[in-house]
């Protein structure tokens, strides 16, 4: 268990994000909530990141500046440099929404992984309410959404061959853990930027070991129900592909 007020570390990977930078951290610092810290992990940014940084370190507990592997390996450094006993991880182009002094008593078990939605930002639309295994094998929840025990990354780290979608393998062996668990509350986290790089990026790598992931950590059902939904979304794409010569 976790005591009444938990401390929850926000961690943030930039590199080149001085355009939306100060609007993400205007959003932290509007924050009541006291036991919290914030983190950042760069990636040696040459535009003005460092600088809105600096100007803001009464805000911000730790931070370091590098060159990195990408944005998981900056979250794994990040979790490295965390103390709380939950993670949040936000982008540097997203704002944080919902009044932590009113989900911090909800936070109470160290090995559950609490989640809610996100807004948005640019449709308005929320995404996307509680996940069972069929859902979170066919799309993922944000991790803009998730507040994990710091207990996850004592076993778990974000793989960096996943250059996209590490956060969805990563609560993929989550849910097939049975030393952890998953808890929904319909509280807005975060407005998530959803024209980012993985919105119109293919993470390769991801998609070639995902079937697998699915069969390792869930039962037979719910992969024979992801393989019919794969071979569907291909035939549907083929058959738009031959339409349209």
């Amino acid at each position: 268990m976790v005591h009444k007020e938990p401390k929850i570390s926000i961690l943030i990977a930039t590199f080149q994000a001085g355009e939306f930078l100060q609007e993400c951290l205007d959003s932290i610092q509007k924050q009541s909530y006291k036991n919290m810290e914030l983190v950042i992990v760069d990636g040696a940014s040459t535009d003005s990141t460092l600088s809105i940084i600096e100007s803001n370190l009464g805000l911000i507990s730790t931070y370091i500046s590098e060159p990195d592997m990408g944005i998981y390996d900056a979250m794994n450094k990040g979790v490295k440099l965390a103390t709380g006993d939950y993670i949040l991880f936000l982008g540097a182009d997203d704002t944080l929404l919902v009044d932590l002094a009113e989900i911090a008593s909800l936070l109470g078990d160290s090995t559950t992984i609490y989640y809610g939605d996100v807004l948005f930002k640019q449709s308005g639309i929320k995404y996307d309410g509680e996940f069972g295994a069929y859902k979170l094998a066919i799309k993922n929840i944000c991790h803009q959404a998730i507040f994990y025990p710091s207990s996850v990354f004592k076993k778990y780290s974000f793989e960096l061959p996943y250059k996209l979608l590490a956060d969805h393998a990563l609560n993929i062996k989550l849910y097939g853990d049975k030393n952890f668990s998953f808890s929904y509350f319909p509280f807005v986290i975060a407005k998530y930027n959803q024209t980012g790089l993985s919105a119109s990026t293919i993470d390769s790598t991801y998609i070639a070991a995902r079937m697998k992931l699915i069969y390792d950590n869930f039962s037979s059902f719910v992969y024979l129900y992801a393989k019919l939904r794969m071979m569907l979304a291909k035939y549907v794409l083929r058959k738009s592909q031959y339409n349209t010569k």
